[in-house]
């Protein structure tokens, strides 16, 4: 179950990432990420990824 949440949490990271990035390089997306509100959903997405990784390397398998 943990591995899989953070399986969620890697891939939801990844999408915050580059979405964040493409928003900054971009100067915004034009609906709702300004060029320096874009850096909320790349933390995110930071905090996602590493706390993903995280789980997936401290769990355990167990049958």
């Amino acid at each position: 179950m943990k591995r899989t949440f953070g399986g969620v949490l890697l891939i939801l990271g990844i999408i915050g990432i580059i979405w964040g990035a493409y928003a900054f390089l971009m100067g915004g997306d034009g609906v709702a990420v300004g060029q320096f509100t874009a850096a909320v959903p790349f933390i995110v997405g930071l905090i996602f990824f590493f706390s993903g990784i995280s789980l997936i390397k401290t769990t355990k398998d167990e049958a």
